[in-house]
């Protein structure tokens, strides 16, 4: 089993910046790949991005440039630095952490909202 909790989610102005915070406890050693989904208001989870154990990164497009996610395998974390945020990045992220059986587990999310 793995728990992961998020945080640092909250309210910004658009172009404005937060930095979310994944908590991983747990059965770790069994988790290849962490990333972040989000879901705004009456669409699907998206994935946002992702990283492996040798911390390569992947984004979705919407935020190439300017958002940065990074693992801190020490201290079991993971963050997201969203910067120049946009309303349309208004959802609420999840954390999520995959293993090598393919298991995906998830957080209960954080909301964010950016405002024009």
């Amino acid at each position: 089993q793995v728990q992961l909790v998020e945080s640092g989610g909250g309210l910004v102005q658009t172009g404005g910046s937060l930095r979310l915070s994944c908590a991983a406890s747990g059965f770790l050693s069994s988790v290849t790949v962490m990333g972040w989904y989000r879901q705004a208001p009456g669409k699907e989870r998206e994935w946002v991005a992702s990283v492996g154990g040798r911390s390569s990164a992947n984004y979705v497009d919407s935020v190439k440039g300017r958002f940065t996610i990074s693992r801190e395998n020490a201290k079991n974390t993971m963050s997201l630095q969203m910067n120049s945020l946009k309303s349309e990045d208004t959802a609420v992220y999840y954390c999520n952490a995959e293993t090598t059986r393919g298991v995906k587990y998830w957080g209960k999310g954080t909301l964010v909202t950016v405002s024009s």
